[in-house]
């Protein structure tokens, strides 16, 4: 696990943009138990999702079409809710940075870390408001 004062301003990279944490395995079931589309950003400590994952979710809300709620959940501190969104986005394995879409609870649009590895947030936003275009 990592350290919270290390973490602390990645988490805020996407909360003070609106993005609500989830903490708890309940929380994700939750979020993802209402009507809508939710957009869930697995967040991490690693270079892309600073460079390239943040950036580009926050990017992407900027579309006319958004999700109704955006939520983050923390890969290395938040693991019961890691896991608990990881479950929900199955077939898909386990990836860290990874962004989802879901529409009333069901996966509609994933981009897993080698989506996002190396490419830039424009590329990531853009991919995202498509999806929201179409699902939102």
């Amino acid at each position: 696990m990592y350290p919270a004062e290390l973490v602390k301003p990645m988490r805020e990279h996407l909360t003070q943009v609106g993005f609500e944490e989830l903490y708890s395995a309940e929380a994700v079931d939750a979020a993802l138990a209402k009507s809508g589309t939710t957009l869930i950003v697995v967040n991490s400590v690693c270079g892309c999702a600073a460079a390239n994952a943040r950036p580009g979710a926050i990017q992407s809300l900027q579309n006319d079409k958004r999700p109704t709620q955006t939520v983050t959940v923390f890969a290395g501190v938040d693991k019961k809710a890691v896991d608990k969104a990881r479950e929900h986005m199955i077939p898909f394995p386990p990836s860290s940075p990874c962004m989802a879409l879901f529409k009333d609870g069901e996966l509609v649009h994933m981009l897993e870390r080698h989506h996002i590895e190396g490419r830039p947030a424009e590329l990531i936003a853009e991919n995202l408001t498509n999806a929201y275009n179409e699902y939102c």
